[in-house]
C-alpha cells in the first residue's frame, strides 16, 4: 500500500528567502522581540511569508530568543508524599488543565528535601521555567520563597497563607477556621476530651494552622489544650495508625479525635479498632479534605470538604497572570470550606 508523503518541515531560512530578509530578522519578528529597529513594512512581509509557507516556530528555538519556556513548575514537599496523598492528584489535574488551556506545560517536581531548604531555587536558576507553584510549604522554605518573590519571579504558594511575607501570592482555604469548625462540632456534641493528630510534622504551615484552630475551639469551650492529646503523623495512613497508638499508650482519656486529614483519620480509626474501641460509640472522629473514599468508610467519615481541583485551577490562573506581568491587588486568596457531617461522630454525647 502506498503511503502519502509527508511534507518536510518549513524552516526559518525558507521564510527569510521568501521575505527577502535575514534569518535573524525572521527570528526577531516571529518571536516578537522588542526594540530591534525592524520596520512595520518588514515585519508584515515576514509574517506574510510565514503564513504562505505554513511555518510553525520551533518551541526550543523560540524560548532561546524570547527567554520564555512556556513551562511552569509545580513543586511538592517530597516523593514520599506522592505515594500516600489523596489531595495532590486532584490539585494537579486543576493546575494541568488550566495551564494547558493557556499554552503552558507543567513540570511536576517533588523536590523539597529535609536538610536542604531552597532546592527549588536551583530550578528557577536553571531558566527551565517561567513560574512556580509550591504546595504545602515547611517553614524552612519561607526565606527562599520571600527571596524569589522580592526578585520578581512569578510565584504562587498553594495550601499555605504566607501573609507575613510581602510580595508572595497564595491560594488557600481558611485552614484555621476550618479546623476550628471541625473541633467545635465535636465539642458541641458534648465531647470534652478531644485529641488531635496533625497530618505531618508541625514544621508545615498547614499542620500548624489546623493545630491553632483546634486550640481555638477548645478555648471557646473553656478548655486548655493538653499536649498529651496531640500527636503528629507523617502523611500516610500507617503514620496515622502509629500516632493513634501512641496517643492511646499515654492512657489519657480520649472520646473524640480531629484528624489533620482523611488519610490520617483512616489510619487512626484502624488503630482504635485494633484497641477494641468503636467509632463513633467510644471515639468520635472528624477528618479533613473529604477525599472520595470518605463517604464510603466504615462508618462514613465526617470531614471538612476542600476543593483541590478548584484550588489548582485558581493557582495556575493566577500564576499565568503574574507571568504576563500583572500585579493583582489581592495577594492572599482564602475561601471558607464546609463541614460534611456523616456517621463517624454519632449522636450528641450524654454528660456523665
Amino acid at each position: 500500500m502506498n503511503r502519502p508523503k509527508t511534507s518536510a518541515r518549513v524552516t526559518s531560512t525558507q521564510v527569510a528567502k521568501l521575505a527577502g530578509v535575514s534569518r535573524t530578522t525572521v527570528s526577531f519578528v516571529l518571536n516578537d522581540v522588542p526594540q530591534m529597529g525592524i520596520s512595520e513594512e518588514t515585519r508584515e512581509r515576514v509574517l506574510l511569508a510565514a503564513r504562505q509557507l505554513g511555518y510553525v516556530p520551533n518551541a526550543a528555538a523560540r524560548s532561546l530568543v524570547s527567554g520564555a519556556t512556556r513551562t511552569v513548575a509545580l513543586v511538592v514537599p517530597h516523593n514520599e508524599h506522592l505515594k500516600v496523598d489523596n489531595f495532590i492528584p486532584r490539585m494537579l489535574a486543576g493546575v494541568n488543565e488550566t495551564c494547558h488551556a493557556r499554552g503552558y506545560k507543567v513540570l511536576f517536581e517533588p523536590m523539597i528535601e529535609a536538610g536542604r531548604p531552597g532546592r527549588f531555587v536551583d530550578l528557577v536558576d536553571s531558566r527551565r521555567i517561567d513560574g512556580l507553584i509550591v504546595l504545602n510549604v515547611p517553614r524552612s522554605e519561607d526565606a527562599h520563597l520571600a527571596h524569589l518573590a522580592a526578585e520578581g519571579f512569578p510565584l504562587v504558594v498553594l495550601g499555605s497563607n504566607l501573609d507575613a511575607h510581602a510580595g508572595i501570592y497564595s491560594i488557600d482555604v481558611d485552614t484555621r477556621e476550618a479546623a476550628r469548625t471541625a473541633t467545635r462540632h465535636l465539642l458541641a456534641l458534648g465531647h470534652r476530651q478531644v485529641a488531635h493528630i496533625g497530618f505531618a510534622p508541625n514544621e508545615y504551615h498547614g499542620v500548624s494552622e489546623r493545630l491553632y484552630g483546634y486550640r481555638d475551639a477548645l478555648r471557646e469551650f473553656g478548655i486548655e489544650m493538653d499536649p498529651e492529646r496531640v500527636a503528629f503523623a507523617n502523611f500516610s495512613a500507617q503514620s496515622g495508625h502509629e500516632a493513634m497508638r501512641a496517643l492511646l499508650a499515654r492512657e489519657v482519656p480520649i472520646t473524640a479525635l480531629f484528624a489533620g486529614n482523611d488519610t490520617i483519620a483512616f489510619g487512626a480509626i484502624a488503630a482504635l479498632r485494633d484497641a477494641g474501641l468503636r467509632v463513633p460509640e467510644d471515639v468520635a472522629v472528624v477528618g479533613y479534605d473529604d477525599i472520595p473514599l470518605a463517604a464510603y468508610a466504615a462508618p462514613p467519615l465526617t470531614t471538612i470538604r476542600t476543593a483541590p481541583y478548584e484550588q489548582g485551577c485558581e493557582a495556575a490562573a493566577l500564576l499565568v497572570r503574574l507571568i504576563a506581568g500583572e500585579q493583582p491587588a489581592e495577594r492572599h486568596s482564602t475561601s471558607p470550606v464546609p463541614l460534611i457531617v456523616r456517621a463517624s461522630c454519632g449522636t450528641p454525647r450524654v454528660a456523665a
